[in-house]
Formats: C-alpha cells, sequence, structure tokens
C-alpha cells in the first residue's frame, strides 16, 4: 500500500474534474449496475499514468459525447475495489493503468497499460472520445 499523503495528489487529479474514486467491490458493481455508459480508471503512481493517463482522461471529458458515469480506482491502494473492477476487465490481463468503458455494465472499450505508455495525453483522449462517440 503506498501512503496517503502520497496518493492523494494523484486521486485529485481526476476527482477534481468529477470522477468518483470506488473504494469497495460493492462501489464497483454498484457503479457498473447503473444505466447507461461508465469509464472506469484504474489510476497508477507510475509515470505513465501522470504523464499519459490522467491527462488523456480528463481531456477525454471535453468531447460532446461523454460517459453518463466517471469512476476510479487506485491501484495498490483501493485492492478491493480494483480487483473486482479487473473481474469485470476479463479477458483483458490486470494492468494499470488503464482504462475501461462500459455499457449498461457491458465492457464495450479497453486501453490497457501498453496502449498508454508511451503514447501522448491527446492520443489517449482521441481514443477514448472515439470510443465515447459510438457508445456514449
Amino acid at each position: 500500500m503506498y501512503p496517503a499523503e502520497l496518493v492523494k495528489p494523484m486521486r485529485e487529479d481526476l476527482t477534481k474534474v468529477g470522477f468518483e474514486e470506488l473504494h469497495t467491490a460493492e462501489a464497483v458493481d454498484a457503479a457498473l449496475a447503473k444505466e447507461g455508459t461508465t469509464l472506469i480508471v484504474v489510476n497508477s503512481v507510475c509515470g505513465c499514468a501522470a504523464a499519459n493517463a490522467r491527462p488523456g482522461a480528463r481531456m477525454s471529458l471535453q468531447n460532446a459525447k461523454r460517459p453518463d458515469n466517471i469512476v476510479t480506482v487506485f491501484a495498490g491502494v483501493d485492492r478491493e475495489a480494483v480487483d473486482q473492477a479487473r473481474k469485470h476487465m476479463v479477458p483483458f490481463p490486470p494492468s494499470s493503468p488503464s482504462m475501461a468503458l462500459f455499457k449498461d455494465g457491458e465492457l464495450v472499450h479497453m486501453l490497457e497499460r501498453h496502449h498508454i505508455e508511451g503514447r501522448p495525453a491527446e492520443m489517449i483522449a482521441e481514443n477514448l472520445m472515439d470510443a465515447y462517440n459510438e457508445h456514449c
């Protein structure tokens, strides 16, 4: 587990733009039970989360179409919530950071770490916006 003071600014990077933090398996299941679209961002302390994933997720919200619900779990911190989110992301292997778009509880789009690492935030945002335009 990472110290709370270390991850606080990393959490706020998403919560300040409206992402809801999920800390339990029940909260993940409740978020995915909602009608409509839900984006789950698996946040992380790694550099590609800071430079690529979080900025890309934030930028993607500037799109005309966007998910009905935006939530986040934190790898290495919210173990129960992360494990539950990853169960919903099968057949994709666990990775962090990662982002998954669900429609009515069904996985419709996935960005794994290898789609994020080394790619500019703008490219990640564009990928997400294309998914929003198709599914939201």
